[in-house]
């Protein structure tokens, strides 16, 4: 099939299974459905073990949309496809030139969309093609769209076809066609402009050979005073951490309890300070070690205080981590809990990716270029697994077990819930969670537009 062939294939899919629908089961068919469509497209030389890597968590992140509805997992169906769809023509092409892409695409859609000569044939068609195109389709679309503007505009034309019985809501139709034509079209025939093919090779991973040619960075320092400076700075920077450490444990683990308000907010008012903490020292490190003194050989000594710098902040990030935990045995587990997990956890990635930046003298576009993939992964992770029903699961263990937070507070937690009521002998709380306003309306909502969670509950 052509580039228009997939198109308004999919055009017509997306009206199909969302037409008159709320947004559910339908999303995680067409996504599986674009996934198919894209791998099947895809040249075999573009396959590769990134692309196929994409195209699984397509096909699972679609899946997971159609199972849990919210959006952790639209966010995973969308920034999945939008990747699928990307590497499948541009394997070198960085990922964090996307939204760039993305975002000049859909600013001059409607230009590219006049440029007829670049994604429908340049050559004849058949004579089936032709006629249906030229007798058919071109006409009904004419007159679609002016028999709503005439209707909206005159009460009497509208009156004429008062006895012609058409139960299609004509707006929502053609809402649903422009719809699916912006994101098939955006989808199938995006354009890369020029200045972003330029800016890839700015994010390449490895440094040429004219970057390791010494010299000094600012024309007012020379080489060997910025480099004595780096020294000065992380060797001052590593021992105000050391300070910073003793300090920030002594008033986690050590000063007097607190009342579990006041701990929440400490806590995460430290936990900020220390992912913010983190950001600082990498910028930092980024910025001495952004060309030469990743191959100054007399630059050692400011190696291995930027790695001791990143080892001091591991120790930080473990020391939240430590506390973080104390305070779930404590207090039982939340969404912000876990999410504080989700922040040490990706700080430590970038400390790592960090240290390998020194280590393997990569440039600092591979850190951005590492981060963009760890992020990926969290947002997958995020929606894919059913936190709303670990927490619950986990808290419900507890004799402090806060019943009415987790009913209303609480995503995806009936099913524990519902467990709970079973151990309790409570039927009264049984009928009351199957008869949430949220259940029932999920229950009763057309078969595109199920949540699938939802349909099991008994």
């Amino acid at each position: 099939m052509k580039t228009h062939h997939y198109i308004f294939l999919t055009t017509l899919l997306f009206v199909i299974v969302f037409y008159d629908q709320n947004v559910g089961l339908n999303l995680g068919i067409i996504g599986i459905i674009y996934a198919v469509l894209t791998f099947f497209r895809t040249p075999e030389r573009n396959r590769t073990k990134t692309f196929i890597f994409l195209f699984v968590t397509s096909i699972i992140s679609s899946a997971a949309f159609a199972w849990y509805g919210d959006f952790p997992s639209f966010l995973a169906v969308v920034s999945s496809l939008l990747l699928l769809g990307y590497r499948s023509r541009n394997r070198r092409m960085k990922i964090l030139l996307l939204v760039p892409v993305f975002v000049t695409n859909c600013f001059t859609e409607f230009f590219r969309i006049l440029n007829f000569d670049a994604w429908l044939p340049k050559r004849n068609v058949s004579g089936l093609w032709q006629k249906t195109l030229a007798f058919v389709i071109i006409p009904l679309i004419l007159i679609s769209v002016f028999f709503g503007i005439y209707s909206a505009g005159s009460d009497h034309f509208a009156n004429l076809f008062t006895n012609v019985e058409l139960d299609i809501n004509f707006w929502q139709l053609l809402a649903m066609i422009f719809l699916g034509f912006f994101i098939a079209f955006n989808y199938w025939n995006f354009a890369v402009e020029r200045f972003i093919y330029k800016s890839n090779r700015l994010l390449d991973n490895n440094f040429g050979e004219k970057d390791k040619i010494q010299k000094a960075t600012y024309s007012f320092l020379d080489l060997d005073a910025e480099r004595m400076s780096g020294v000065i700075s992380l060797f001052a920077l590593n021992i105000l951490l050391v300070f910073f450490i003793i300090t920030y444990n002594y008033e986690q683990f050590y000063e007097s309890v607190k009342s579990p308000v006041k701990l929440s907010e400490e806590t995460h008012e430290r936990v900020n300070a220390v992912i913010l903490s983190i950001i600082m020292s990498i910028l930092v490190i980024m910025f001495y070690f952004k060309s030469n003194f990743n191959f100054d050989p007399k630059a050692g000594l400011m190696r291995i205080l930027a790695k001791v710098w990143i080892f001091l902040n591991a120790v930080l990030v473990i020391s939240a981590m430590v506390k973080n935990s104390e305070y779930i045995i404590n207090y039982g587990f939340t969404y912000k809990r876990l999410g504080v997990y989700a922040f040490l956890i990706l700080a430590l990635i970038g400390l790592f990716a960090t240290f390998i930046k020194i280590q393997k003298q990569k440039r600092n576009a591979f850190l951005f270029n590492t981060m963009a993939w760890y992020i990926y992964g969290v947002i997958l992770v995020c929606s894919y697994i059913n936190w709303g029903g670990i927490i619950t699961s986990e808290n419900r263990k507890r004799k402090d077990f806060a019943l009415n937070y987790h009913k209303t507070q609480i995503n995806f937690s009936e099913k524990q819930l519902l467990k709970y009521a079973e151990e309790k002998h409570d039927n009264a709380l049984k009928s009351e969670i199957l008869n949430l306003e949220r259940v029932k309306f999920q229950q009763n909502e057309t078969f595109l537009s199920k949540v699938l969670y939802y349909q099991n509950l008994k």
